[in-house]
């Protein structure tokens, strides 16, 4: 209880020495305020950055591994050219993957390719560049297809390999501005598709990777009417196998331990030749753009250190003066029984108070650029941030004010009460 006092009298005489000198203390804050606001606002930035860059890269998809013709990263002695001659993953390939993985592996296989710079028309309204993709029906289980209004292909349309599609935002909107797309029929390279469901809107990216607004998905069967896969340049498609990973298996090891030998075996290879395709994982990006990151948030907080170092150098500065204008109060204090504790501590929490408004005033101001309405980049703060830039307020606050807060209560009272 009497903690409890001691501390409530030190805040009140905290707070009426902050009153006292208001300008001095707005003053005071300002350097903190910049501090906080720098280095929040950079980690918060590259946050949002990472945050965007890493939504841009969604199409890829989450523990899936890839079975493709060309890495997505070159190493090693391995000659570039040999890439070439590596043949591309075939619909043959994809039916005996389904059949030899061990269905406890994984939750699902599929086959897809795409072609993009496409026109599609619905009576006079046409829209261009967009990118068809031709998919077997468990490719809802390697990638997301979020269904904004209408269905998923069913299984026999798929077999059957019939003229329907799904299509993106911007697609069923551009195509048919005024009512609903469902049901409604447009056309492409000669042939006539029915809409059976529309993709939920992605907006903006920060990166111009592949988005669901522009694509149009179809049954690979009726992609395959209208363009060749995995041979040549005929039609300029090339099959992509995609293997749907479970939570029970970490880091895919098993799986793609199976899938490589599955597809050595499928392709004859013997024991002591290289693999003749690629196995992509989304990790590789995900690494990459950690890694990145890292850095870039290293060099921010360096960065933003500075303007906080600044910010307590003030804070420090207006301490010691406080405590040398207040010397006379602090021996009638002293003579009238206050330990050197509650003048420690006194002292101590007007540093941390004005570090903490400071801090929040900094932190208002992050929060005011946020609001600022940005299409690619969405910037927004996170609770950790908030949390950071408070604790930094607080470390700030007992690091300038513990020196003073010391000084002031080590003085002796005769000498503290005859001071001017």
């Amino acid at each position: 209880m009497k903690s409890l006092r001691l501390l409530f009298e030190s805040l009140r005489f905290a707070w009426q020495a902050l009153r006292a000198n208001l300008l001095r203390t707005v003053l005071s804050l300002l350097g903190v305020t910049v501090g906080i606001f720098a280095i929040i606002s950079v980690f918060t930035v590259v946050d949002s950055l990472e945050a965007n860059i890493r939504q841009s890269m969604n199409f890829v998809g989450d523990k899936v591994i890839y079975v493709q013709k060309w890495p997505w990263a070159f190493g090693g002695d391995y000659p570039w050219w040999k890439y070439f001659n590596r043949p591309n993953p075939s619909i043959r390939e994809f039916r005996e993957l389904q059949r030899r993985l061990t269905p406890e592996n994984h939750r699902g296989v599929a086959v897809f390719a795409a072609r993009g710079g496409n026109t599609l028309k619905a009576g006079t309204n046409s829209v261009e560049g967009i990118a068809l993709q031709g998919i077997t029906f468990d490719y809802r289980s390697v990638s997301s297809v979020p269904i904004q209004e209408g269905r998923y292909f069913t299984a026999q349309e798929v077999d059957a390999s019939r003229n329907v599609a799904v299509v993106g935002y911007d697609i069923a909107h551009n195509l048919y501005p005024n009512g609903s797309a469902l049901g409604r029929e447009f056309r492409t390279q000669g042939q006539k598709f029915t809409i059976v469901g529309v993709m939920e809107k992605e907006g903006k990216k920060l990166l111009d990777t592949p988005s669901n607004d522009t694509n149009c998905l179809l049954p690979l069967g009726a992609f395959t009417k209208m363009f060749a896969l995995s041979t040549g340049s005929l039609g300029g498609a090339q099959a992509t196998i995609g293997v749907k990973g479970t939570d029970d298996d970490p880091g895919l090891l098993n799986l793609e331990a199976e899938v490589r030998g599955a597809m050595r075996n499928i392709r004859g290879l013997k024991p002591r030749e290289e693999d003749d395709f690629a196995l992509n994982r989304p990790e590789m990006l995900a690494d990459a753009i950690t890694k990145l990151f890292s850095v870039i948030g290293v060099a921010g907080a360096v960065i933003g250190s500075f303007a906080i170092l600044v910010g307590g150098f003030g804070i420090a500065n207006i301490m010691f003066v406080s405590v040398k204008e207040r010397t006379n109060i602090i021996g009638i204090q002293k003579s009238l029984g206050a330990n050197n504790l509650f003048i420690l501590s006194q002292f101590l929490f007007e540093a941390v108070f004005l570090c903490l408004v400071g801090g929040a005033a900094g932190l208002f101001l992050v929060w005011l650029v946020t609001l600022v309405p940005q299409d690619a980049l969405k910037v927004s703060m996170s609770l950790n941030r908030i949390t950071l830039g408070l604790g930094l307020s607080v470390l700030i606050g007992v690091i300038s004010g513990i020196v003073p807060a010391v000084i002031a209560s080590m003085m002796d009272p005769v000498i503290a009460i005859r001071s001017k």
